[in-house]
């Protein structure tokens, strides 16, 4: 008996100092949260919903700074993101519908709004409220631009012109903005970048207006929620297990093969460092019950929901913070600071500081989901406020049960806006003045908010009376900023010259030429190319940075010479053949003529070591196994449930072609964990994997995938019959042959694991 009961002795001692070390760390802090045991595990009391000066005094920042209340209910409820108009007013999504309780009761409804919040007094805090739309399903991102507003409103893109603050006409932009993929895994943020297209997270499209037309381009496949720009215009983004993910080239380029999975120098890791440092015990996320997801004092110890990345560039914090990247935590309430650097066209980063964080909050409720650059120079933060942010697709028991016993489902009415400001300066708005001349001036201004919104102005009210100015604009050394944004807006208004795009791709400073090679695309033409073209060769031999950027400017001059455009690359590929950056590039020009193009550069790229002919070996070998695949479409009328299930929770990590998604899953395609023992299947789709995994004799292992793949057996509302033919599609699809699996067995193995609430291991699964 004593053997018996010794383990447990041990077990509960261990509890109970927990317990009290927790407290210990909790003693004293505003709000007088306490934590309590209750049925066993250490488990938080209620999680009191409390006002937002209350919340306030639970928030620790950065000394010399301070966190103040712009906006909170009842003039806002569940707002998810923002965009500033150009008088400085706050329009704001409510995502109303999302998650009222832990099974989603009631989400379909239509009562998202648009809201316009206003200061009206000046006095720091919005006091007017105006509904623009109502009646929306699960809004989830809107870009003023022109005369009206871009709305995302799943699975459709609209545009509504606007008069009077009131909408006037509705256009369907696109009519699948989102295709497949639940409430966490869809397209978001609507970005509007240096380069005039629009950019979404979770998306392979952009987007242009272009008079009354607008063009819809494919581009990478980027982040999960938010999107933010650099002052060079990369972008930024991040999926919810990696802190900071970005691109080393401009958004717009190297997209235009679609056989390429994936393009060197786009979706890189800038961040890698994954650990988050909450100021209270975090036990109600997804995975709490697993081990290392909590440290001992009930911690999240990595990022679980990162989200709403900005890029600062607002000039009020000082310089020390420009070009910083803060990341929110929503289930850490917390928001971390990155500190970015380059060196050529790599840019990596770090956390800004060891085992703490820019703001954290000891309110459970307070979940920062989006971040901003502002018209005053300030960080503003939506604060959703609310205590359930986990999607009922993935909604483990556990945390279920965590919602349920502190209380965490209402209210649901609630939400905030906070800005973070230095205590020493004080914040100014920037009001945009309706004058081309003094636009341009803001366009070197010290607010990239500012900069970004002049440009767009100058563009969307067509000032073309500012040309003259911008084309002074760009001649001028003094502000590089300012430099580059006239030449973008002389781009946006379809009037930048040759001329000034051939004097910056020769000039000494990299910022400028990497502009310049970045915006070559779109002014190349039949009647300039030979104009361009000797430039270009030159570059080849001298240039090592511009390199990459010279292969991506092939695509425009191929719809005018091909030859001109093959002799580029081959000149690129000779002299720069073992560059995997410099690889994907030249091989983003060959869609469908890889194969070709391989057999003609052998002469002067000999070697299958070389980054060219790995690289092109295998985007090859992809386009054989992808001809060698199953015809989709059948398989879509034989498992029409299991189809539109793989397109809602499968597909975003594994991808539509079953072969992985690098930074989220491992292949399906071929894998011995589709094809091989239905029940080990059932088993990993009913509760998920954690933990490497090996597939086709490689071990897939964070950051090369995300090491914790959430199962979707919590969700009591799919049936046996619709897991069944899930199984069933994945295990027919692509080069998969295996046999169709039954309703009746995944109802067996759902018997057999009733109760279980871990993820499966790989060494779990070999013992089956």
């Amino acid at each position: 008996m004593k053997k018996i009961l010794y383990p447990f002795l041990l077990l509960f001692l261990s509890v109970v100092l927990i317990y009290c070390q927790t407290n210990k760390n909790l003693s004293g802090s505003a709000g007088g949260t306490t934590e309590s045991i209750s049925n066993g595990p250490v488990n938080l009391e209620a999680s009191p919903f409390v006002s937002p000066e209350a919340s306030l005094k639970l928030m620790q920042v950065e000394p010399g700074f301070e966190v103040k209340l712009v906006a909170a209910e009842p003039q806002i409820s569940a707002p998810v993101a923002l965009t500033f108009d150009n008088s400085g007013r706050m329009w704001v999504i409510e995502m109303i519908g999302y998650m009222p309780d832990t099974v989603g009761t009631g989400e379909e409804k239509p009562n998202g709004k648009i809201v316009i919040l206003e200061d009206k007094n000046k006095d720091g805090v919005a006091d007017a409220r105006k509904v623009f739309l109502d009646s929306l399903e699960l809004p989830r991102a809107i870009c003023l631009i022109e005369d009206g507003i871009l709305v995302a409103e799943p699975p459709r893109l609209w545009y509504y012109k606007i008069k009077n603050d009131r909408p006037v006409s509705k256009t369907l932009v696109d009519d699948k903005y989102t295709e497949g993929g639940n409430v966490e895994h869809q397209p978001n943020g609507l970005y509007r970048a240096l380069d005039n297209w629009i950019y979404s997270a979770k998306s392979n499209k952009r987007y242009r207006k272009s008079g009354d037309k607008w063009l819809i381009e494919r581009t990478h496949f980027r982040g999960q929620w938010g999107i933010s720009q650099d002052n060079y215009g990369r972008l930024y983004y991040n999926t919810n297990s990696e802190n900071l993910l970005g691109d080393y080239f401009a958004p717009g380029l190297g997209a235009t093969n679609k056989n390429q999975r994936s393009v060197a120098g786009y979706v890189r890791k800038i961040v890698p460092n994954n650990k988050v440092y909450p100021i209270r015990p975090t036990p109600g996320v997804n995975r709490g019950y697993m081990k290392g997801v909590l440290d001992d004092s009930l911690r999240l110890v990595d990022f679980t929901a990162a989200c709403g990345p900005v890029v600062y560039r607002g000039g009020l914090f000082g310089p020390e913070y420009e070009w910083d990247v803060f990341v929110a935590e929503p289930s850490a309430n917390l928001i971390k600071r990155n500190i970015l650097s380059e060196k050529g066209y790599v840019v990596t980063g770090k956390q800004a500081y060891a085992k703490k964080e820019f703001l954290a909050s000891r309110d459970e409720r307070f979940r920062p989901v989006s971040l901003y650059n502002a018209p005053d120079g300030a960080l503003y933060v939506v604060d959703m406020y609310r205590g359930i942010i986990q999607h009922k697709t993935y909604l483990t028991t556990y945390l279920k049960n965590e919602i349920g016993r502190r209380q965490l489902t209402e209210p649901l009415n609630a939400g905030r806006i906070y800005k973070v400001v230095p205590k020493d300066k004080k914040s100014k708005f920037v009001t945009l003045p309706h004058n081309p001349t003094e636009l341009v001036k803001l366009l070197g201004h010290a607010n990239g908010w500012v900069r970004d919104n002049a440009q767009q102005m100058l563009i969307d009210q067509k000032y073309t009376q500012a040309i003259p100015a911008l084309r002074q604009a760009v001649n001028q050394k003094k502000n590089p900023l300012q430099a580059i944004h006239a030449l973008w807006t002389l781009e946006g208004l379809g009037a930048l010259p040759t001329e000034t795009v051939l004097a910056l791709l020769q000039d000494a400073e990299w910022p400028l030429q990497m502009q310049a090679l970045s915006v070559l695309p779109t002014v190349l033409n039949k009647d300039n190319y030979r104009q361009i073209l000797p430039v270009l060769s030159q570059m080849v031999q001298t240039d090592t940075l511009a390199a990459p950027y010279l292969a991506f400017a092939a695509t425009a001059i191929q719809p005018v010479d091909k030859d001109a455009a093959n002799n580029l690359l081959y000149q690129i590929v000779k002299k720069y053949p073992n560059n995997p950056y410099v690889a994907d590039a030249v091989i983003s020009n060959l869609p469908d003529r890889e194969e070709a193009f391989s057999k003609e550069i052998s002469a002067y790229a000999a070697g299958p070591g070389l980054a060219i002919n790995k690289q092109l070996g295998q985007v090859i070998t992809n386009i054989r196994n992808a001809r060698a695949s199953r015809n989709p479409d059948i398989l879509k009328k034989e498992f029409p449930k299991g189809a539109a299930l793989f397109n809602s929770t499968c597909q975003t990590c594994h991808g539509p072609d079953g072969n992985g998604v690098n930074g989220l899953g491992p292949p399906l395609n071929g894998s011995e964990w589709v094809t091989g023992d239905k029940d080990k299947l059932t088993s990993i789709v009913l509760f998920g994997l954690t933990g490497p995994v090996t597939v086709k004799g490689h071990v897939y292992k964070a950051p090369e995938v995300n090491g914790d793949m959430p199962g979707i057996g919590y969700n009591q509302d799919l049936s046996n019959e619709e897991v069944a033919e899930l199984l069933s599609f994945i295990r027919k699809s692509w080069q998969n042959d295996a046999e169709k699996v039954s309703a009746e067995a995944v109802g067996k193995v759902r018997e057999k694991l009733k109760g279980r609430q871990k993820a499966f291991t790989e060494t779990e699964l070999n013992k089956m």
